[in-house]
């Protein structure tokens, strides 16, 4: 980022005139023109009008005195003006110093000050870094002079690998259109912290028609933990940290759409805890969500992880297990009721509370080939279990073929 320098007219045009040859030659040739003009007219008419040889001599003299003083006067008239143009010459040079040191100190302040990190850099594999602000430090965890020209490392090798790619790719995009660009990447700092940074940018022709990029580099990384969060929030159960209703009915629509174009089976496991209110009017409904969560927990740890846990409501909590048949279905069901009843909450009374649960088993396509269909089989197993006693899993009936015409 380097300041332009003042533009002077005037200047240019001082320099341009004040080469020492030209002024040598300019001298030189005003002394000539004078001491001739004075040699060829002076004797001419001095004999005219003094004809008489003493006389004429005086005058020869005089003249010569003359000759030194007028020539005296035109180099002093010459070079007093060729001075006066020096001093202008000097007196805007000065000028354009103290503007060119104001202008570097206003923009080394500027720099210093800013949030990220200034630079200026090659557009090559390396990002070779041809300046730095001294925000550099606290963005990256390196010195300036340890990130320009790869001294220590380049700035390429503290992104992703992956990251790199993306990024050089839309950068390139946007100089080749002499567009701006901006960017969002991680990097690893120095301490081996990963960051997120935004950076604003474009090309630029150096003074010698290189092309160089310059732009300044932002630490997001608060506003993307926000986002982050805003996300869970969106997509997430705020107390179980399960995905929500509305974000596992669009994972199970996806599954479903999956199952049925590759013609995969797909289970779907409604779960429903026993007598929950009564944990609530016993111990409290801080025990009750703590119970919600150890639970919630229990089951994310004993499924795989193509499997997606979501909670629909109050204690109903639904299993979206993808190429799973009946018989896998109705295995996993049992393995996690068995679970669950064979692993006792601890509280933070120091109370162990023994829980059961309710599960309604339903595979696509054998009890339902849409989702309002599946999910409507899942709970109505889920609801049998219920009425066979609780702490049981019931499976969803099959579907019934239809068939037109008479028997």
């Amino acid at each position: 980022m380097q300041p332009e320098r003042p533009d002077y007219p005037g200047l240019t045009r001082l320099k341009e005139s004040h080469n020492p040859r030209r002024r040598a030659l300019w001298t030189t040739l005003v002394y000539l023109v004078a001491g001739f003009i004075w040699i060829t007219f002076s004797d001419r008419i001095v004999e005219l009008w003094f004809p008489d040889a003493r006389m004429l001599s005086l005058v020869q003299t005089w003249k010569g005195v003359l000759f030194v003083v007028v020539t005296g006067l035109v180099l002093f008239t010459v070079i007093l003006r060729q001075l006066n143009k020096d001093r202008v010459l000097l007196s805007l040079q000065s000028d354009q110093r103290r503007a060119l040191r104001r202008r570097e100190r206003q923009l080394t302040v500027l720099m210093d000050n800013l949030p990220g990190m200034a630079y200026r850099c090659l557009p090559d594999e390396d990002w070779t870094m041809l300046f730095v602000s001294a925000g550099c430090a606290d963005l990256t965890g390196y010195q300036p002079e340890e990130l320009i020209r790869n001294r220590i490392t380049s700035y390429a090798a503290l992104m992703d690998e992956e990251d790199a790619g993306q990024v050089a790719q839309e950068v390139e995009a946007a100089v080749r259109k002499d567009e701006s660009f901006s960017v969002e990447y991680a990097i690893t700092r120095k301490d081996g912290r990963k960051i997120w940074v935004w950076e604003r940018g474009c090309g630029v022709l150096d003074d010698d028609g290189t092309m160089v990029l310059e732009g300044i580099i932002l630490d997001i990384s608060d506003r993307k933990q926000l986002e982050n969060e805003l996300e869970a929030l969106a997509t997430r159960d705020s107390l179980t940290g399960v995905l929500n209703r509305r974000e596992c009915s669009r994972v199970l629509i996806e599954e479903l759409e999956r199952a049925r174009r590759y013609n995969r089976p797909l289970a779907l496991l409604w779960i429903d805890f026993d007598h929950f209110k009564e944990i609530n009017d016993t111990w409290g409904h801080a025990a009750g969500d703590s119970v919600l969560c150890s639970i919630s927990s229990l089951l994310e740890d004993s499924v795989r992880s193509v499997d997606t846990l979501g909670r629909f409501g109050g204690e109903e909590f639904v299993l979206i297990l993808p190429e799973m048949d009946v018989a896998e279905a109705e295995e996993t069901a049992e393995r996690l009721r068995q679970r669950v009843c064979n692993q006792p909450v601890a509280l933070e009374s120091g109370h162990n509370i023994r829980l059961t649960i309710s599960i309604g088993v339903a595979v696509f396509p054998d009890h339902g080939d849409t989702l309002d269909a599946l999910c409507a089989a899942a709970d109505k197993a889920m609801y049998r279990a219920k009425k066979q006693g609780r702490n049981c899993i019931a499976m969803a009936q099959a579907v019934q073929p239809v068939h037109n015409g008479f028997r």
